[in-house]
């Protein structure tokens, strides 16, 4: 008798163990369906701290803030790794649709343009819109012409009847940054030239 009274409480036993598996499982599913990617999370506020690889995405809705384990960050968004947690942190310009870092935008959000890391609804003196790219390029302002050189040919300064002389114009102040695009800084013109040299040659 005694027996069969404790394997109908190891019964009983089993099936409240097997029903409270099914119900955290149940529980902890849809935790999960919110939850992916992190290593703490919060029923309320959804992920607290990600795994090591993830950035952690927190945004707000009104006074409510949620949490997420993304593998990139959205447009609006850089990510900055750390020691304990790698944050998803917002550009600081709401132009910008994609940051390097809080202040240096790489990409601008439609109808700017981006120049140094800024967007610009306009581009600013001295640089023209690149409507491919959306980028403000620097424009080259070259000095003005020399005076023409000597009319030459082949280094010679004599004994053909034509020849070419040249002029130059140099940018004025720093060296011109990489891909500025600058007007002719060299111009050739064909000259005529002495058809005898002085002493016979």
């Amino acid at each position: 008798m005694q027996w069969i009274i404790f394997m109908l409480l190891l019964f009983i036993s089993s099936v409240e163990m097997l029903m409270q598996n099914r119900w955290k499982k149940q529980v902890s599913t849809g935790l999960l369906e919110n939850c992916t990617g992190c290593v703490l999370c919060s029923e309320d506020n959804g992920c607290i701290t990600c795994h090591h690889r993830l950035f952690l995405l927190i945004w707000r809705d009104g006074i409510r803030q949620y949490g997420m384990c993304v593998h990139t960050c959205p447009p609006g968004y850089f990510g900055a790794r750390g020691l304990e947690v790698n944050r998803c942190t917002k550009c600081r310009s709401p132009s910008c649709e994609s940051c390097f870092s809080r202040d240096f935008c790489m990409k601008c959000k439609d109808k700017f343009y981006l120049h140094k890391g800024q967007c610009f609804r306009q581009c600013p003196p001295s640089t023209t819109a690149q409507p491919g790219t959306r980028e403000c390029q620097e424009t080259c302002e070259p000095g003005p012409w020399s005076e023409w050189s000597a009319c030459t040919h082949e280094g010679r300064t004599c004994g053909c009847k034509w020849g070419v002389e040249t002029r130059v114009r140099e940018v004025p102040g720093a060296a011109r940054e990489e891909g500025v695009t600058c007007p002719a800084l060299l111009e050739t013109r064909k000259c005529r030239m002495r058809k005898h040299c002085p002493g016979g040659e």
